[in-house]
């Protein structure tokens, strides 16, 4: 069973993460009856199909998607999985912190795809919970990478208030 680091602890994932090939209907896929993450796509074409069954459902978005199109159901979703299709792609960073800070969403929120050691701790202070490292790399190793630095100084959705107010406090 793969593995992810999920509340600053590595567990085993249980949850199966669905991908639509090249010229696929998002309505043709067919629903798992395990733990699994939809693409926006097939969430919105079978919305309530995988509502109404009784296993865990969740969504995850690419780079190019709005959380806002999710608003409306924040509450029925389990986890949110954010896809980083490549590192240098910093648009999930912003998805995420709008997830919890304008529509506060309070499930897990997942980064999957290209996640690496160095982007942990910067994912966290944007209200990423879980990560799923990308494949070949030391998840022990990127565990160390969410205590690479001890003190922050600006405000984020992990810590609020900046080190100059917590420090006059």
């Amino acid at each position: 069973m793969p593995k992810i680091i999920k509340n600053d602890r590595i567990i085993d994932d249980a949850w199966e993460i669905i991908r639509i090939s090249e010229g696929q209907a998002p309505e043709s896929i067919s629903l798992a009856d395990t733990p699994t993450l939809y693409p926006l796509a097939v969430w919105r074409s079978q919305r309530e199909q995988i509502l109404a069954s009784s296993q865990l459902a969740g969504v995850w978005l690419q780079s190019v998607d709005n959380p806002e199109s999710l608003a409306g159901d924040l509450d029925r979703i389990a986890v949110i999985a954010i896809d980083f299709p490549k590192f240098t792609d910093g648009r999930g960073y912003s998805a995420a912190r709008l997830l919890r800070e304008r529509y506060g969403y309070q499930g897990e929120i997942r980064a999957i795809g290209d996640v690496l050691r160095d982007q942990l701790f910067f994912m966290k202070r944007c209200g990423f919970d879980a990560f799923a490292v990308k494949s070949g790399k030391d998840i022990e190793d990127a565990l160390a990478g969410l205590r690479d630095f001890s003190e922050t100084y600006q405000g984020a959705v992990d810590q609020p208030q900046p080190l100059f107010r917590r420090r006059s406090d």
